[in-house]
């Protein structure tokens, strides 16, 4: 029953992403040229609604789905790597015209060429969980 939870939510959450053209290549193009104020705004929009659910989750001392607290821990400092993260983060997101999260739905939306960004995303995260231990942290 856990799972069908799950599906339900991602087909909700996929409908919406391509119903506000979220995983268009030709909006995140618009957005790296600057040209478009809409995917600005959805961003936002995210983030606005992430703080507003912290801080209801903080302050109402809300549960998870098994009754558990939330616990939110703070996070360490260190904004250098969070710089060098976000770059490369974005430089690949601008080559691609695709962050991680769409990548399933363009696939069920029947854009099979986009099989090649998650094999190139899930290689990232392979050769990134074998040298993570080498790497300054």
């Amino acid at each position: 029953m856990n799972l069908i939870k799950y599906l339900v939510v991602g087909f909700v959450f996929g409908v919406v992403l391509t119903k506000t053209e979220a995983v268009s290549w030709y909006r995140i193009y618009e957005m790296f040229q600057f040209d478009s104020f809409h995917m600005y705004g959805i961003i936002m929009t995210a983030i606005a609604t992430g703080v507003v659910g912290i801080q209801i989750i903080k302050r109402f001392d809300i549960k998870d789905i098994k009754g558990l607290p939330i616990e939110i821990l703070d996070k360490e400092r260190g904004t250098f790597r969070y710089w060098i993260g976000g770059l490369i983060f974005g430089l690949g997101w601008a080559l691609v015209g695709s962050c991680p999260g769409p990548i399933y739905i363009l696939l069920g939306s029947g854009f099979i060429t986009v099989g090649f960004v998650l094999f190139g995303a899930l290689f990232g995260t392979f050769i990134y969980g074998y040298f993570k231990d080498k790497l300054p942290h």
